[in-house]
């Protein structure tokens, strides 16, 4: 198989000099075009902190690119700020930017006849979106994670941010005391500091095997990210002599380990939706139901923010994530024939790791585990009948009964929470924010984070057709299927109805015999969308269910 497969057909031949003549302008020498073409795809921007240093890592990856033997050639896609946009309209933007992204780099990777990928994402949403396009082009392709922030002040970071607002509004802190954790929790470049959506997405894709050994417990700002984009750009240009594509190691085995992981870590419920779009994109059966299976036999190790006590740049510090997946391989949870971008095996990279010191604390032995099984609970019930998933990880207990309180947006019950409208006993429902019903399926960090920052954390449960930041913790349970603007059960809840939460049996129940829901129904209509045309009223039309991924381009055989 030649290394050109696809830049041949671009720029080899007389016909093809006007292309030639372009490339020409933009540095390309004659040599150039006898070399495979690597597509650097950079999701820098200055919208959020995450992403703000990949233009540098862009670059250091295009040189090495080169060094290698191949072309590189960068080229932008967007990216949004899910901490920025959190509470406002605009989050709505955030889901639909993963499809956006993996649509633009497909087209750009497409059209400019790419032979190999470096994808380089810092953030929530770009980086399932690089993986679902390297996985729909399936050209051999590396992922480059930009890395993680370091610590505020005082051991902060944005959710410290998000619960001072809840600690203000109780006034059991001062305005004075919220502006300078606002001034001081976000220091400089990369992603948000705990086991948030961004750290769990790079580990579960380290562990699948499409990043490089250790690239996902890097900080932002080190020689060790710059080096670790120098290495993925060489490793390109090797797969491409192997003929080694995403379809060989994005195996059904690879998602089960990147499950494994995440649920060890105790990883973000966004996990779910975005190994579930990925899977899609390579056109691998997995289902929410896969969740639960292994998280029977999987428990939760890291002692890691939202729930933790530790933030990433300190798994860093004592070794990141390969010494706990050396530990997961030892006691058979692990694939370990899975293939990965080095060309070989899970068990051959993991061979020569070592063990975590033995005086650490954030990753626990599995004979003390801060939680037995998954924290990760998929729901079903009269309420869910197509699945919800909850963050459970035992610290909020496991099963929360109480009364509904009806809300028909996240800003509505934001403002709700803040005014103490929100009280001991309650189960929020937060409907009519689903994939179609949002659109856009927006994060409930401001409720969960004011719930939180109010003291009520151990007293509430919040239960939406939306979904959750990796930020997120509490008794929370999102992705509930159908969602509201579908006619699911969730439409039908009124205030005052009592609605059982159960992890141990992954039940979520509404307490509302059948012939009264069926009343209801019969009277319920659904909503005029939101949003008639642009973007969000584009996803809203050709979104599926958040049980299948929320995707807008199911696979099909």
């Amino acid at each position: 198989m030649s290394k050109r497969r696809y830049s041949s057909e671009l720029v080899d031949g007389p016909t093809k000099a006007p292309g030639r003549s372009m490339l020409r302008a933009v540095g390309f020498s004659d040599e150039d075009f006898k070399k495979p073409q690597i597509g650097i795809a950079s999701t820098w921007a200055q919208v959020t902190p995450c992403n703000m240093h990949i233009d540098k890592l862009a670059e250091a990856a295009k040189v090495a690119a080169d060094e290698a033997g191949g072309k590189a050639l960068i080229f932008n896609t967007i990216t949004i700020s899910d901490g920025i946009a959190n509470g406002y309209e605009g989050m709505k933007y955030s889901l639909v930017s993963r499809e956006v992204i993996a649509d633009s780099i497909e087209t750009v990777a497409g059209c400019e006849a790419f032979d190999g990928l470096v994808t380089i994402g810092g953030c929530d949403k770009n980086m399932p979106g690089c993986m679902m396009a390297m996985a729909r082009l399936n050209r051999p392709s590396v992922f480059v994670y930009g890395g993680t922030i370091q610590p505020g002040k005082n051991h902060t970071d944005i959710i410290s941010v998000f619960e001072a607002v809840g600690q203000y509004a109780k006034g059991d802190i001062a305005l004075t005391d919220l502006e300078e954790v606002e001034r001081t929790a976000i220091p400089g470049p990369g992603s948000c500091g705990g086991m948030y959506t961004a750290n769990t997405m790079a580990s579960a894709i380290e562990a699948m095997g499409m990043s490089l050994p250790g690239s996902s417990a890097q900080n932002a700002v080190s020689q060790q990210k710059l080096q670790d984009c120098r290495d993925a750009s060489a490793a390109v240009v090797a797969l491409l002599e192997k003929d080694i594509k995403p379809s060989d190691i994005m195996t059904r085995e690879a998602f089960e380990n990147a499950i494994t992981v995440v649920i060890a870590l105790g990883g973000s419920t966004n996990a779910v939706l975005h190994l579930l779009a990925m899977a899609n994109a390579i056109g691998v059966e997995l289902s929410i139901d896969d969740f639960t299976e292994i998280g029977k036999r999987v428990p939760l190790l890291a002692d890691l923010r939202p729930s933790g006590r530790y933030m990433m740049s300190e798994l860093v510090e004592i070794g990141g994530i390969l010494p706990l997946m050396k530990r997961l391989l030892d006691k058979g949870l692990l694939h370990g024939d899975c293939l990965t971008v080095t060309g070989k095996t899970m068990a051959e990279n993991l061979a020569g790791v070592e063990d975590y010191p033995a005086d650490q604390d954030i990753i626990r032995d599995f004979d003390k585990p801060i939680k037995a099984d998954s924290h990760l609970r998929i729901l079903r019930g009269n309420l869910a009948p197509e699945g919800a998933v909850a963050k459970i990880t035992g610290k909020e207990g496991e099963r929360f009964s109480g009364s509904a309180k009806v809300y028909h947006s996240e800003n509505e019950t934001y403002q709700a929470i803040l005014d103490g409208d929100v009280v001991a006993g309650d189960v929020i429902v937060i409907r009519y924010e689903g994939p179609k019903g949002g659109p856009g399926m927006q994060e409930m960090l401001s409720p969960t984070s004011a719930i939180m920052g109010r003291g009520l954390g151990n007293d509430v449960a919040l239960i939406t057709d939306g979904r959750f930041s990796g930020g997120s913790h509490g008794f929370v349970v999102g992705h509930v299927a159908p969602e509201a603007a579908e006619g699911g059960p969730i439409a039908l809840v009124e205030n005052g109805d009592q609605i059982t939460i159960d992890a141990v049996t992954n039940e979520i129940v509404l307490h509302v015999d059948d012939a009264e829901l069926a009343r209801r129904r019969s009277e319920w209509k659904a909503p005029e969308p939101r949003y008639k045309r642009g973007v969000l009223a584009k996803f809203a039309r050709l979104v599926g269910s958040a049980s299948k991924g929320a995707v807008t381009d199911e696979f099909r055989d």
